[in-house]
């Protein structure tokens, strides 16, 4: 792996992996954290033949993109509201996330999302795929609010694991098996 790579993977680990919501105030600085990533985790399921995928973006980020698309104040923290909001960030996925798997585009099933202290965990799980041997993944998660927005992805089959990033304007990631 690219030592860029590795410190990208030890960044998004700190920021979203052990951080601590009293040691990062994201409202601080001008009201912006300086970073701008999306993590995400591509499971190929050999029982199921599906993708299982998890999208962890920092809140704050994703509510002001729900915001200018659909023109809602939304609210990802409030329970009250989760009904509500699991139709904004399912609709929103569907535009920006997409995958293909041997040239064929595939449909993808939102599951749902949930919070994790700074960020909103959103999951996904791709209809059968039998016999897959290339998987291309479209992501333009956040890329309508961030130019220098970094989506990094952890793809896994038969046990391997590999990891990859795409930085706006990128926006498709090959995978071959």
């Amino acid at each position: 792996m690219m030592p860029f790579l590795h410190q990208s993977l030890l960044i998004c680990y700190l920021i979203f992996g052990s951080a601590k919501p009293e040691t990062i105030n994201l409202k601080e600085s001008a009201g912006r954290h300086p970073l701008h990533l999306s993590s995400t985790e591509l499971n190929c399921n050999p029982k199921t033949n599906t993708v299982e995928i998890s999208c962890r973006i920092f809140t704050d980020d994703f509510e002001e993109a729900l915001d200018k698309k659909y023109k809602v104040k939304p609210d990802l923290s409030s329970a009250a509201r989760h009904k509500e909001m699991e139709v904004l960030v399912g609709k929103y996925m569907a535009a920006h996330f997409q995958l293909a798997a041997n040239g064929k585009a595939v449909n993808l099933n939102y599951l749902g999302f949930e919070n994790d202290k700074e960020a909103v965990v959103v999951y996904l799980e791709s209809a059968v795929i039998k016999g897959i041997r290339k998987m291309e993944t479209t992501s333009t998660v956040l890329y309508d609010r961030f130019d220098d927005q970094t989506n990094i992805f952890h793809v896994t089959f038969n046990g391997n694991r590999k990891s990859s990033k795409l930085t706006y304007p990128e926006n498709k990631l090959l995978s071959s098996f």
